[in-house]
């Protein structure tokens, strides 16, 4: 057992679902969405080029909690059977050895959470019969006295906040409904919504919580950037209980996306399936008074594997400290040197991979991005998508056809990858044996995309919530 040291402190992680950077006033979004987020990070680094590399929600917090890849945690689904491997060893569980105390908001029963001392739950769904959705404040009722409890403690503490409010169903309280929008939504005049609603495995589940007779897709875009700036509201009241306890000073504070969001891009609507940028760019601001540099902005790369490893370096606890369960280690790398300045990025290459509404993987560099489907997808695109992200940076232009050299330039890459961590790890890549990753038993692999389409549905947010729950 590791030896407990005097005055560590303590860290608290919001670990935001569904959000998107680029629609972070933050990082640049022409709304201001993130007021209070945005004068929080004055006192951090922000990190500008951060990455989800492996959709969705558990497999990117399955990164994120452990410092490892999908190689590593061996998770890639968002239905992933079974806990995490023994081998593995969480964020929580490494702190519980060195005397913290443990709290899990929101996020009970996902492999990706193990360890934690306590769970706690909240209501984080909503529909438009119950009307207006306050997730975050919701949240704020059970993490504030919970804050309490643990200030109170002569240990340190781990509080892990899981927050909501821009996962769909998008239902942001007054004022939030219109802050950022003042036409009229049910205009028929305006057809944008019709291809989404007329896309049968969604629109059920759309229709449970947008208006009746929504024509207008930026309402609902509105509402995803209302639910954000309502969230931003919210976690105000968290800093600020942070700082009437005076634990400001000995906390170290991160705000880190599981993944982004899909609007009305790629059609892909209002959901976060597929490995564009919209869903694999994600904030990561890190706030520690005295230890992390104030006012910086890192334009280097860096990944959701690299988080555990530079909450080690900022807690002073070192590989040789942590007591392992086996032989493996982090796979990431500590981001403090980015935000010292001493190098200018993490790996700027990275294998991709999504495995929710459909099973694809790729290969991001700076220049390009490879997407290949292992299974035919619902919305019908083509096997295989290239993207120039330098000339298309919001991937509109699929040139795969055009530049097949590309294309095989980056698959050998991307293989050449897969087959160095199958024999560094000694385990297979996981998106290559999932089974019915689908969540349909006894289907198998899709053959073409109309069976996707026709099987795969989801019908409203208590369906969406029991899926979720699956998936724990």
């Amino acid at each position: 057992m590791p030896s407990k040291r005097k005055n560590m402190p303590n860290v608290v992680l919001f670990g935001i679902d569904s959000l998107r950077a680029d629609h972070m006033s933050l990082y640049g979004y022409h709304r201001l969405t993130t007021p209070n987020i945005d004068k929080f990070a004055q006192g951090g680094t922000v990190f500008e080029k951060n990455f989800s590399a492996h959709i969705p929600t558990t497999s990117a917090y399955s990164s994120m909690l452990t410092g490892m890849d999908t190689f590593g945690t061996q998770v890639v689904a968002l239905r992933h059977k079974g806990p995490l491997r023994p081998e593995v060893k969480t964020l929580p569980e490494i702190l519980k050895d060195f005397g913290y105390n443990t709290t899990c908001v929101g996020f009970t029963g996902n492999p990706a959470s193990r360890g934690f001392d306590k769970y706690i739950d909240y209501p984080a769904w909503g529909s438009w019969n119950e009307g207006r959705s306050p997730k975050a404040q919701k949240l704020n009722d059970v993490a504030i006295p919970e804050l309490e409890r643990l200030s109170k403690k002569k240990d340190p503490f781990f509080l892990f906040l899981r927050h909501m409010d821009p996962h769909a169903p998008y239902l942001p309280p007054e004022p939030y409904e219109r802050m950022f929008y003042h036409g009229k939504e049910t205009d028929k005049k305006n057809k944008s919504m019709d291809p989404v609603m007329s896309f049968k495995p969604f629109r059920d589940f759309f229709a449970s919580w947008m208006p009746p007779g929504i024509s207008d897709k930026d309402y609902v875009i509105a509402q995803y950037d209302g639910a954000i700036a309502y969230m931003d509201a919210c976690i105000q009241t968290l800093f600020t209980a942070l700082e009437a306890r005076n634990l400001l000073e000995n906390t170290l504070v991160i705000i880190n996306g599981d993944h982004g969001e899909t609007l009305y891009d790629h059609e892909c609507w209002f959901d976060h399936h597929g490995m564009y940028d919209t869903v694999l760019s994600v904030p990561l601001i890190i706030h520690f008074p005295g230890k992390v540099p104030a006012g910086k902005r890192v334009k280097g790369y860096s990944q959701h594997k690299d988080l555990t490893p530079t909450i080690m370096e900022l807690l002073d606890i070192r590989d040789k400290d942590i007591k392992w369960p086996s032989d493996k280690r982090f796979d990431g790398q500590s981001l403090m040197p980015l935000a010292r300045g001493e190098v200018t990025s993490r790996d700027s290459e990275f294998y991709i991979t999504e495995c929710t509404w459909m099973r694809k993987h790729g290969w991001r560099t700076p220049h390009w991005k490879l997407m290949i489907a292992l299974e035919p997808d619902f919305h019908f695109k083509p096997e295989i998508e290239l993207y120039n992200l330098i000339d298309d940076p919001d991937e509109n232009n699929n040139i795969a056809a055009s530049r097949p050299d590309v294309v095989a330039m980056l698959r050998t890459q991307m293989l050449e990858w897969i087959a160095k961590r199958e024999n560094e790890t000694g385990l297979p890549n996981p998106i290559y044996h999932q089974g019915d990753w689908h969540g349909k038993e006894g289907v198998g692999p899709f053959k073409t995309s109309q069976q996707a389409y026709d099987t795969l549905h989801i019908g409203d947010p208590n369906q969406a919530a029991k899926l979720q729950a699956k998936s724990r």
